[in-house]
């Protein structure tokens, strides 16, 4: 079928154009409501992430044939900030998030997103009279869109309009269909980012749909709601992987389909609540235009004045990222399935487990900042968690829920409980069996041994002891403020001499953070540009480690020598990487640097702790320029987005600010991209950074007048509001 040739979609493709100037530009939708507050949400695009990275010059090297590099892994589809529903279509399972920009054919439409290869739960697709297993249709960017809290597609193989929309724990379909005769929705129960285990359908009267999808632990409950009548349900595979429910509809009416779909974790009682309380009989256009007013809410907390259309939508759509994740994963009657599967009330919304060994760094002080009740219900649910075996839970690597929960407590987050989360993490930092593996090791030996293997490779396991080392160093920081804020001496003071263990594995000959055997004697041979997933380092290589000290900065340069610490920072960001060392998820080179991977996140700010700030900023606005919106298009990133992390280095460094060693609650002031950005805090103070001068180079820096000695701004700063005046020249 030729789309160009078919009036009817013309029709369809000009009335979605009319849509979108109306959420655009504040005329009138369907509805004849004045959308007039889609201005911020204008510079979204939710695209960002989606496209694959394939400059070899930003990569590093020459994928293998098959390989798409993990980079961005985001999706497109609609969500309202930290919730359960995110409503986006699939073009590949078992893909990051499954969509892919360079694909050309949809599966289906799913419920649940995070952009971590799991999840996409409850997909929905509808189809024609003559589709057929495995129910796919061909799409075109050109007739697709996406926005905050919006999405929208033509499937060219059954001739119909796609059009979804969200709340917190429901979802709208509307499906506009070329031929209103013998329509149709296929359930693909039987398929998910992960192995689905079962699933159950079953209708309750004309209309009415329910059921639910296990994958993993998670039983994910569905009630829904047709527009139409049901004609027939033929369920193909009963339970089973790759069986799926077609459900026939009634011929008769002309009008779009609209189905409605409220989920929950707990039962499917609660899914039907979820759905008839958030949605009801509300419009689709209604609650469209409601998430509209929720994400402009949500991205007017940062408001910047100046820099290019280009920078606005990366930093908006930065912005827009950061807040997918954690997931919402309580009912609106409060109860929620916990870590056992038990089901459970509680005065806090729970969420999913945060993505700690990624976003501590800077995506979860975002959150203290600007959503600080849900900050506070996330740590609740962390507590929660943490419960069931006595410490407090990690995610892949480190224990970064010390650095959250100080940072937040230093923060003036405090509406949880207080002292079981410090118990929690007092077991993690001393007790054996829980998050911190070795931690008797790193007790005794103030570091974790690097086992001997012979010609390790990218591949080869082991305990990441130098990655730990460094870790656990900064997470004994982190544990040490919030014993110091409670009150607790003696662990602040063995925490605080923890935190020095860092300086054990920096071997002094080398200038590099190093992998120590059982005997003190350093891992030889030894190649500082060698990439590993687990032997000495995790997801990374001695280049990208050897700075890896945020709380304690001036003593790592004190390891060095002032010299040599900007000689090899210098180094770093100046020494092309070796295109024969490939590790997937390690791509994004400035040097030996690497944007698209974590590790090493920090380490373009660590000029500052030789006063060349300047330094700092030109390899900051390098970044910033190329590494974010590349490619053909402007969708790749130049690496993976980590549920928010890498989008919120950006929101910092386009801000102006950075929380380099984020449990102390201060931020490291540089060079903003715009002219003006002002921070609206929940209390409403707000804080002004204005640049003065024509340059990039960082001369001086006025705080409410007062010049600052140093670099830092606390975080109080925030709350009581101001005026931060950041000087620049050219030279």
């Amino acid at each position: 079928m030729k789309v160009s040739q078919n009036t009817s979609v013309q029709l369809i493709k000009y009335s979605l154009i009319l849509s979108i100037l109306a959420v655009q530009f504040g005329c009138k939708s369907r509805t004849g409501k004045t959308e007039e507050k889609a201005n911020l949400t204008s510079y979204v695009n939710p695209f960002l992430g989606t496209a694959p990275l394939t400059d070899t010059s930003i990569i590093g090297y020459t994928p293998p044939e098959g390989w798409r590099v993990w980079a961005g892994l985001t999706y497109p589809g609609s969500s309202l900030p930290n919730a359960m529903v995110q409503l986006s279509p699939i073009t590949e399972f078992g893909s990051g998030a499954g969509y892919e920009y360079e694909d050309n054919e949809i599966y289906g439409f799913t419920h649940t997103n995070k952009g971590h290869w799991n999840l996409c739960n409850l997909p929905i697709l509808p189809v024609s009279a003559e589709a057929k297993f495995p129910f796919k249709s061909k799409f075109s960017h050109a007739n697709e869109e996406a926005s905050p809290g919006f999405y929208q597609v033509f499937l060219e193989d059954y001739g119909v309009n796609v059009r979804l929309t969200s709340t917190l724990r429901g979802a709208i379909h509307e499906y506009t269909f070329n031929n209103n005769k013998d329509r149709s929705i296929v359930f693909k129960l039987g398929k998910a980012n992960n192995g689905v285990s079962d699933w159950d359908i079953s209708t309750s009267n004309r209309n009415q749909i329910s059921g639910y999808q296990r994958v993993g632990g998670d039983k994910v409950h569905f009630f829904a709601k047709l527009s139409h009548d049901i004609k027939n349900i033929a369920i193909e595979n009963q339970g089973a992987p790759e069986g799926y429910a077609k459900i026939e509809l009634e011929n008769g009416k002309s009008e779009e389909v609209i189905l409605k779909v409220g989920i929950s974790y707990v039962s499917i009682e609660n899914a039907k609540n979820n759905l008839e309380k958030e949605i009801a009989n509300r419009s689709f256009d209604e609650v469209h235009e409601q998430a509209i007013e929720t994400w402009e809410s949500l991205l007017g907390s940062i408001k910047v004045k100046g820099g290019t259309k280009k920078q606005k939508q990366i930093f908006y759509s930065s912005l827009y990222r950061a807040f997918l994740w954690p997931a919402l994963r309580s009912d609106l009657n409060g109860e929620f399935s916990d870590a056992k599967g038990n089901i459970k009330k509680a005065d806090f919304r729970y969420y999913t487990l945060p993505s700690f060994w990624d976003t501590y760094r800077n995506k979860l002080v975002l959150l203290n900042m600007l959503q600080p009740d849900v900050a506070k219900d996330v740590i609740s649910s962390v507590i929660d968690r943490g419960k069931n075996n006595g410490f407090m839970p990690t995610f892949f690597h480190g224990d970064h829920a010390a650095s959250f929960i100080s940072a937040a407590y230093n923060m003036g987050i405090q509406d949880f409980d207080v002292q079981k989360a410090y118990q929690l993490l007092l077991n993690n930092a001393y007790k054996e069996g829980g998050t911190r593996p070795y931690i008797s090791e790193y007790i005794e030996k103030g570091y974790i041994a690097t086992p001997q293997i012979e010609n390790p490779h990218v591949e080869s396991k082991a305990k990441a002891g130098v990655s730990k080392t460094l870790e656990y160093a900064h997470d004994d920081y982190s544990l040490a403020l919030l014993a110091e804020a409670l009150g607790d001496n003696s662990h602040f003071e063995d925490l605080m001499k923890r935190s020095k263990n860092y300086q054990n594995v920096f071997d002094k000959k080398t200038n590099f953070m190093r992998g120590k055997l059982e005997d003190g004697s350093w891992v030889s041979p030894f190649d500082a540009e060698y990439p590993y997933y687990e032997y000495m380092y995790r997801e990374a290589n001695a280049w990208q480690l050897s700075f890896y000290v945020p709380h304690d900065m001036p003593g790592l340069v004190n390891l060095y020598g002032r010299e040599k610490f900007e000689e090899k920072l210098d180094s770093l960001f100046t020494t092309p990487w070796n295109p024969k060392h490939i590790a997937r998820n390690v791509s994004g080179f400035m040097g030996l640097y690497s944007q698209g991977n974590q590790p090493d996140h920090e380490t373009p700010f660590a000029y500052y702790f030789i006063d060349k700030p300047e330094k700092s900023q030109a390899i900051l606005d390098n970044l910033m320029q190329n590494y974010f919106g590349i490619e053909e298009g402007g969708n790749a990133l130049s690496g993976m987005d980590d549920a928010g992390e890498m989008s919120s280095w950006y929101v910092f460094a386009a801000s102006g600010v950075y929380p380099l060693s984020p449990a102390d609650a201060e931020f490291l002031v540089t060079v903003p991209i715009f002219d003006k950005v002002t921070w609206t805090m929940p209390n409403r103070s707000t804080l002004n950074f204005t640049q003065s001068g024509k340059g990039r180079n960082l001369e001086g820096i006025n705080v409410n007048s007062d010049v600052l000695e140093d670099y830092f701004i606390p975080f109080q700063l925030f709350k009581s509001g101001g005026n931060v005046v950041i000087q620049t020249t050219k030279e």
